[in-house]
C-alpha cells in the first residue's frame, strides 16, 4: 500500500535580522513533521541553507529569548493556528509574541493568568534566589511566570532612578535578544486577590515597593510591574547539580556572555544570580538594570599601587568613571564553585 506525502507551506515569509524563513509541515500518511526553512540571498538568487525537523529546535527559534519575527499577516489568527499545529507545546500568547503581535499576546497572557487563578489555590510567594538590589521578585509556584517590581529605594552601590531602570527594560524589548535575554510584559494596575498573597510576600512588598501598592477591597493593585518567564537561577542550579551538569551550564554561561557581546550588549553585573536556565537548560540573562551597549564601555587595567597607603586603601585610590570595567576582576566572582571554576576559565580564556 502506497503512503501519500503532502507538504504545506505558509505563504508569509518570516523575517528576523538579515535572514528570512519559511514555515511548513509535511504529512507522510497520517504522520506530520514540522519543517522550518532558512533562506538566504546569493548572487544567483535565493537558496535554502537549513531544514529543521526537530520540534525542540523549532521551539527555540520561536523562544521568548528571541527577537520578534516580522511577518506580513492579513489574518494573524490563521498563521497562529498553523504554527500551533507544528509547535503544539507553545502557548497561543507566546506565538503571538513571536510574530510581533505582542500587545495581543499580552492580552491573551492576562486571560490565561485569570483562568489559572480560578483553577488554582496556591499563594503568591517571594521568588527563590538571592534578593536583588533593584527589583523585588515574586511568583506563583503553580505558574511558570515571575513578577518583577522596581523597588522604591535601591541599596548601595546602586544609584539609578526608577525611570532609568524602565528605560533599560525598554532597551531589551527593542534590541536583538540573540536567544540570550528574556522577553517581558509590562503592566500597570495589575490586580491580585489579597487572599492569595502570602504574609511573607506582603511584608516584603510593603518594605520594598510600598509606593506601587494599593488595596481595593479584596484585591492588591500593583501600579507597575513586569512579567517574565520563570527560570532556575544559575547560582541555585550550580549549588546542587552534578559536575557534568555544572560543566555544561558554565560553558553555556560563557557562550551567553560572548553572544551578548557580539550583539553589542554588556550585561554589567555578570554574577550567576542574574542568569537562569530554561527548560532546555539554556542559560539566559534576565537582570537588566546595569545593561549597557558594549561600545560605550571602557575596558581598562587597574593601576598598580605605588606605596603602602595605596596597597592598603579601603577604597580605590584611582579614579573610576561610570562605564569603566576592569576585566581582571572577573576571575574572582564569575564562578564560585571550586570544581567548576578551572573548567570555565579553560574554555573561556577571554574572561581571564
Amino acid at each position: 500500500m502506497e503512503v501519500g506525502t503532502k507538504t504545506q507551506l505558509l505563504k508569509p515569509v518570516f523575517y528576523r535580522n538579515k535572514a528570512a524563513y519559511l514555515i511548513g509541515r509535511t504529512f507522510v500518511g497520517k504522520k506530520m513533521d514540522a519543517i522550518y526553512h532558512s533562506i538566504h540571498e546569493c548572487p544567483k538568487g535565493i537558496f535554502v541553507d537549513t531544514l529543521i525537523f526537530d520540534p525542540n529546535l523549532m521551539s527555540h527559534l520561536f523562544s521568548f529569548t528571541r527577537s520578534y519575527f516580522m511577518v506580513e499577516a492579513e489574518v494573524p489568527s490563521q498563521i497562529i493556528g498553523f504554527l500551533s499545529s507544528v509547535i503544539p507545546h507553545k502557548k497561543i500568547h507566546e506565538l503571538y509574541n513571536a510574530i510581533g503581535f505582542n500587545k495581543h499576546g499580552k492580552t491573551l497572557f492576562y486571560r490565561d493568568f485569570l483562568n489559572h487563578l480560578e483553577n488554582s489555590s496556591d499563594e503568591f510567594v517571594v521568588a527563590p534566589g538571592i534578593k536583588g538590589m533593584v527589583m523585588t521578585v515574586f511568583t506563583l509556584p503553580s505558574l511558570n511566570i515571575v513578577f518583577k517590581l522596581i523597588k522604591d529605594h535601591f541599596e548601595p552601590p546602586k544609584s539609578m532612578t526608577r525611570q532609568e531602570v524602565r528605560e533599560k527594560y525598554k532597551l531589551v524589548s527593542l534590541h536583538d535578544r540573540v536567544g540570550r535575554m528574556a522577553d517581558t510584559h509590562e503592566f500597570e494596575y495589575f490586580k491580585i486577590p489579597l487572599d492569595r498573597i502570602s504574609s511573607e510576600l506582603m511584608k516584603e512588598l510593603r518594605n520594598t515597593t510600598n509606593s506601587l501598592l494599593q488595596i481595593n477591597k479584596n484585591y492588591l493593585i500593583i501600579k507597575h510591574l513586569y512579567t517574565e518567564r520563570k527560570m532556575i537561577p544559575l547560582n541555585i542550579f550550580l549549588e546542587s547539580c552534578t559536575v557534568e551538569e555544572g560543566k555544561r551550564a558554565v560553558e553555556d554561561y560563557g557562550r551567553a556572555i560572548l553572544q551578548l557581546a557580539q550583539a553589542n550588549i554588556f550585561p554589567g553585573d555578570m554574577m550567576t544570580k542574574n542568569f537562569g536556565l530554561t527548560r532546555q537548560k539554556r542559560v539566559i540573562f534576565y537582570d537588566y538594570d546595569e545593561i549597557e551597549f558594549l561600545e560605550d564601555m571602557n575596558f581598562r587595567e587597574k593601576p598598580k599601587p605605588e606605596n603602602y597607603e595605596q596597597i592598603y586603601a579601603s577604597e580605590p585610590w584611582y579614579e573610576i568613571r561610570k562605564n569603566d570595567v576592569f576585566p581582571e576582576d572577573f576571575r574572582r566572582w564569575m564562578i564560585g564553585r571550586a570544581d567548576l571554576k578551572p573548567h570555565f576559565f579553560e574554555l573561556s580564556p577571554r574572561f581571564v
